[in-house]
C-alpha cells in the first residue's frame, strides 16, 4: 500500500504532463489547467498523508523498488525516501507548486501554448519530487538534471523572443557547469564508499579508514553543484536572467524547487560536510559574499522581476552561510519561510504585470494601492516578512542565522547584518515605487487599472497568511522543525532560548530593517525620488546597477575566447583538415587516372611489360647474390 501511494505521489505530476503534451491541445484552456493543477495537488494531499504517519509513529517509510546497478563490489537499488528531510521538502514543493499551477490557469489563459506551459510545469513539479525522495544520489541527480532541463524549457517558454531563449541557454549551460562538480564528486564518494545510498555513505564515512583528504575533495566538488543549482558566487548570474519566463515559472523556480535543490543535497549529505571543516569554511564565506554582493545589486534595479531575483540569491546566500555553519536546520527554517514570501512576491508582482499589461520597469507604476488592494496588502505582508520584521516569519528565520552567524564568526555577522538592512531598504524601495505616489504610467494603462482576477488573488492571500504565522514551526523554545529534524539533522548549535544575548540581538536585527525602511521611506516617500533613467546613471552606481560587470567579466574572459577558437576552427583549420583529407583522394584519383592508361588492351605493350618486369628480378637477384 505504501509503495503504490508513494509512487502515486511521484507519479501524478508526471501524468498531468502526459495529458497536457498529447492531449492538452484537444481539451479546452480549462481543462488543460485543471487537469494539471489536479495532479499536483494529489501529490500534496499524499505528502500531507504521509506526513502525518511519519509525524505519529517516527518511522520513516523507505522503498526498494528495483536492483538497478551491480558492478563487482558496487552496488545500488532504484529507491525512494520518505523521511523528516524529504517530507518538510515536499509539503512546500508540492503545496506551493499547487498554488502556483492555480494561479497559472488565470495568468496564462490567454496564450496560445497553455498546455504546452502545464505540461512543463507538471513535468518540473515531477523532477523535483524524484530529487527530494530518492534514496540515492544518483536518483538525486536524475531529479537535479530533470529540473535543469525543465527550467531550460519554462525559462524560454516564449521561445520567439531570441532574448528568452538566450536567457534558457545561460541558464542551461551555467547550471551544467556546477553539475559537472557534482558527478565529479558523486564519483569520488561511490569509490571511497562502494555505495551512493545515503544510509551506507554515511556508515561508511563514519569509519576511521576513511580518506578524509578525498572526502573532503568531493564535498567541495558537492558544493560547486550546489552552487550552480541554488545560484552561489560565481555561478549566480544565470538566476536574475530566468526572469524572461512568464512570472509563474519565476515564483516556482525561485521560491520553493529548483533554487533550493543545493541546500537540500548539502542538508542531505551533511554528514559528509560535517567531516569537512575547510568545505564548511568555504560554504560559509561564499554564502555571506553572495549575500551582500546580490544585495548590493538589488539596491539600484528597475525591473520588479529583477529585485525580486537578487533578492533571492541573496536570501539563499544567507542560507548557505547557515550550512556553512553547520546550522542545517536553520538552513531548513529558512528555506521554507523563504519559500512563502517570495512565492507571494513573485505572484504579487505578476499581478502587477497583469493589471499593467507587460510592463514591468517600477519606473512606470506608482499609485498602485488603491487600484489593487489585495495584490498590495498581500505584497507588503511578505515585504515585511523578507524585511526581518517582527512578528512576521521571515523575523524568526533570519534571525537565527544571524545569532548562529554571531556565535561563531562576527565578521560574517557583520557581512549578514548589511546585507539584511540592504534588503529592507530595496524590498520597500520596491513597495514605495510600485504601490505609492502618482501613477507613472500612460493613461491607457491608467485607464484599464484594475485588481486581479480572484485565481490569481486568491494563491496571494494563502502565501501571505503563511508569510505572516510560518515562523511559529520554529519559535524559541517550542523548536518544533528542530525537534522534527533531529533524526537526520541532530543539532551541533545550542537552540536559542530568549535570554539576554538573544534579545540584543533580535534588536539590532530589528533595528537594522527599520534602518533600511526608513532609508527607503526618506528617498522614494519624502523626497518622491524616482529613479533616472539608464543613461543617466553614472559612477559607481553604474557599477552596480550593471551587476558589477559580472556578465561582460565572463564575456571577455570565456565567451570571446571560445568564439574566438571556434572561429579558427571553423574559417582556419576545417578548411585546412577538409583540403588535407581531399588530397589525398586527389592523390589517389591523380594515380589511378595515369595507372589506367596502361590498361589498353595492347598485347605487344603487355609483353613488353612483362619482359621488363622479368628482367628487373633477375638483375636483382643477380645482385644480391654477389653481394653475399
Amino acid at each position: 500500500m505504501e509503495t503504490n501511494l508513494a509512487l502515486l505521489l511521484l507519479l501524478s505530476p508526471f501524468v498531468g504532463f502526459l495529458f497536457n503534451i498529447f492531449f492538452g491541445k484537444k481539451v479546452s484552456k480549462g481543462i488543460a489547467g485543471t487537469i494539471g493543477t489536479l495532479t499536483v495537488v494529489v501529490s500534496f494531499l499524499l505528502s500531507i498523508c504521509f506526513f502525518t504517519q511519519l509525524n505519529q509513529t517516527g518511522k520513516a517509510v523507505e522503498l526498494t523498488l528495483f536492483d538497478w546497478i551491480s558492478v563487482h563490489n558496487f552496488k545500488l537499488s532504484f529507491g525512494l525516501l520518505l523521511d523528516q528531510l524529504s517530507l518538510i521538502w515536499l509539503l512546500f514543493v508540492t503545496g506551493i507548486g499547487a498554488l502556483i499551477h492555480i494561479y497559472s490557469i488565470s495568468y496564462m489563459h490567454d496564450d496560445e501554448n497553455m498546455h504546452k506551459f502545464f505540461a512543463y510545469l507538471n513535468l518540473f513539479v515531477f523532477f523535483m519530487i524524484t530529487l527530494v525522495i530518492g534514496n540515492n544520489l544518483l536518483v538525486m541527480f536524475i531529479g537535479w538534471e530533470g529540473v535543469g532541463l525543465c527550467s531550460y524549457l519554462l525559462i524560454g517558454f516564449w521561445y520567439k523572443n531570441q532574448d528568452y531563449n538566450d536567457a534558457a541557454k545561460k541558464a542551461f549551460i551555467m547550471n551544467r557547469i556546477g553539475d559537472l562538480g557534482f558527478l565529479i564528486g558523486m564519483f569520488i564518494i561511490a569509490t571511497l564508499c562502494s555505495s551512493l545510498n545515503y544510509t551506507e555513505i554515511k556508515h561508511a564515512v563514519s569509519a576511521p579508514t576513511i580518506n578524509t583528504a578525498l572526502l573532503g575533495v568531493a564535498a567541495l566538488c558537492l558544493f560547486i553543484g550546489a552552487t550552480g543549482k541554488s545560484a552561489q558566487l560565481p555561478l549566480y548570474t544565470w538566476l536574475p536572467d530566468a526572469m524572461a519566463g512568464p512570472t509563474p515559472v519565476s515564483a516556482l523556480i525561485h521560491a520553493a524547487t529548483m533554487v533550493t535543490a543545493g541546500i537540500f543535497m548539502i542538508t542531505r549529505m551533511n554528514f559528509v560536510f560535517d567531516l569537512t571543516p575547510e568545505v564548511q569554511n568555504i560554504i560559509a564565506i561564499v554564502g555571506a559574499a553572495t549575500a551582500l554582493v546580490a544585495a548590493s545589486i538589488g539596491l539600484f534595479q528597475n525591473d520588479i522581476k529583477k529585485v525580486l531575483a537578487y533578492s533571492t540569491v541573496s536570501q539563499l546566500g544567507l542560507m548557505f552561510l547557515a550550512l556553512g555553519l553547520g546550522a542545517y536546520n536553520v538552513a531548513v527554517f529558512h528555506v521554507i519561510t523563504h519559500a512563502f514570501f517570495k512565492a507571494c512576491l513573485f505572484l504579487g508582482s505578476g499581478s502587477v504585470i497583469h493589471a499593467l499589461h507587460g510592463e514591468q520597469d517600477m519606473r512606470k507604476m506608482g499609485g498602485l494601492r488603491k487600484a489593487m488592494p489585495i495584490t498590495f496588502i498581500t505584497m507588503l505582508i511578505s515585504t515585511l516578512a523578507i524585511a526581518g520584521i517582527f512578528p512576521f516569519a521571515g523575523f524568526w528565520s533570519k534571525d537565527e542565522i544571524l545569532m548562529v552567524a554571531f556565535e561563531h564568526n562576527k565578521a560574517l555577522w557583520i557581512v549578514a547584518s548589511v546585507a539584511s538592512i540592504m534588503t529592507a531598504f530595496y524590498m520597500f524601495r520596491l513597495m514605495y515605487l510600485t504601490f505609492f505616489k502618482e501613477f507613472r504610467g500612460t493613461e491607457e494603462q491608467k485607464h484599464h487599472l484594475h485588481e486581479s482576477p480572484s485565481l490569481i488573488t486568491f494563491p496571494l492571500v494563502i502565501l501571505a497568511a503563511l508569510a505572516f504565522v510560518g515562523g511559529a514551526i520554529n519559535l524559541p523554545g517550542s523548536n518544533w522543525l528542530n525537534h522534527f529534524l533531529e533524526p537526520i539533522l541532530a543539532t551541533k548549535h545550542e537552540e536559542h532560548a530568549l535570554g539576554n544575548n538573544e534579545y540584543m540581538l533580535m534588536g539590532i536585527a530589528l533595528a537594522g530593517a527599520l534602518v533600511g525602511i526608513a532609508w527607503a521611506y526618506s528617498k522614494y516617500i519624502k523626497q518622491s525620488f524616482v529613479p533616472k533613467d539608464d543613461a543617466e546613471i553614472v559612477g559607481f552606481t553604474k557599477t552596480i546597477y550593471n551587476k558589477y560587470y559580472v556578465d561582460e567579466f565572463y564575456t571577455f574572459l570565456v565567451v570571446k575566447p571560445l568564439n574566438g577558437l571556434s572561429n579558427f576552427f571553423r574559417t582556419t583549420l576545417e578548411p585546412a583538415l577538409g583540403k588535407l583529407v581531399f588530397s589525398f583522394g586527389t592523390l589517389a584519383n591523380g594515380l589511378g587516372t595515369q595507372g589506367k592508361k596502361l590498361q589498353n588492351g595492347n598485347i605487344g605493350l603487355y609483353l613488353f611489360a612483362f619482359v621488363i618486369g622479368v628482367c628487373a628480378i633477375i638483375t636483382y637477384l643477380f645482385i644480391t647474390h654477389f653481394a653475399q
